[in-house]
């Protein structure tokens, strides 16, 4: 099965660093947060990718085309014009980079590169969030439930002090979060039928409006319940936390063997 990743947005949200670099190209632990994404796929046996590109799409393609190049150890000699490779880090990726436009939003990049997949299921996630899913437990939900789509369905905890009021604007009652203050999103790490190319119909349909409300009231859509790690780095705030726990060493959605 192949693995495609949403990596063309702008980042907005996250500009000081994506005004440079596309969001997934951001990195942490001086990888980008693609390959982090791509080397817990890789662990479970999955080489084959997909990325959906768009802003600033040459970072993306650069970094591949020298991928082996950035991960060797290597000789130049100028004046033989040869280069010797030592030692070599490589990983054993296939890796189609799709320049699927500046402006085209979530379900339009996934109508784009249609043509790599055929008429096959594949995953499906976004480029700027880790975890430590169990890849496998989620394909077999999938395959067991026999619909369109799965997505995992992530907890992500409440940020502020919770509340209630009156009619009259009084405060009730007021305690900060908790561990029981959270809420389930959709956390990417999808697995999609080929059938869901015909419910997106073109670069303006937004892959989390349409196509997933369409698929729920049919119920085509299912939701594999993760309660393990999940974090994305949509700010300044969240790439720190990212850091630190990689250099802590004990990065939660580092599962592979070095």
């Amino acid at each position: 099965m192949k693995v495609v990743i949403l990596a063309g947005g702008l980042g907005t949200r996250i500009s000081e660093e994506s005004h440079l670099v596309p969001k997934p190209m951001i990195e942490i632990g001086r990888k980008p947060m693609l390959w982090h994404i791509m080397k817990l796929y890789a662990h479970y046996g999955y080489y084959d990718f997909v990325i959906c590109a768009g802003y600033k799409q040459e970072v993306i393609k650069d970094y591949f085309a020298n991928f082996y190049v950035y991960n060797s150890d290597i000789t130049f000699d100028l004046s033989e014009n040869s280069m010797t490779v030592h030692s070599s880090n490589a990983e054993p990726w296939r890796v189609t980079v799709v320049d699927t436009g500046y402006d085209t939003m979530t379900g339009g990049r996934v109508k784009r590169i249609q043509k790599y997949i055929g008429d096959e299921p594949f995953f499906l996630t976004y480029g700027d969030a880790v975890a430590d899913i169990d890849i496998p437990a989620l394909l077999g939900f999938h395959r067991r439930n026999g619909h369109i789509a799965t997505l995992t369905a992530a907890n992500i905890a409440q940020m502020k002090g919770v509340l209630s009021s009156g009619e009259d604007g009084t405060v009730q009652a007021f305690r900060e979060k908790d561990e029981a203050d959270s809420t389930l999103i959709n956390g990417g790490f999808m697995v999609l039928e080929p059938e869901i190319f015909s419910y997106i119909e073109g670069d303006a349909t937004v892959f989390e409006k349409e196509p997933l409300t369409r698929l729920s009231e049919e119920n085509e859509l299912d939701a594999y319940r993760h309660e393990g790690f999940w974090q994305c780095m949509d700010t300044q705030r969240e790439k720190k936390k990212l850091e630190e726990l990689w250099k802590s060493g004990a990065a939660p959605w580092k599962i592979w063997e070095d």
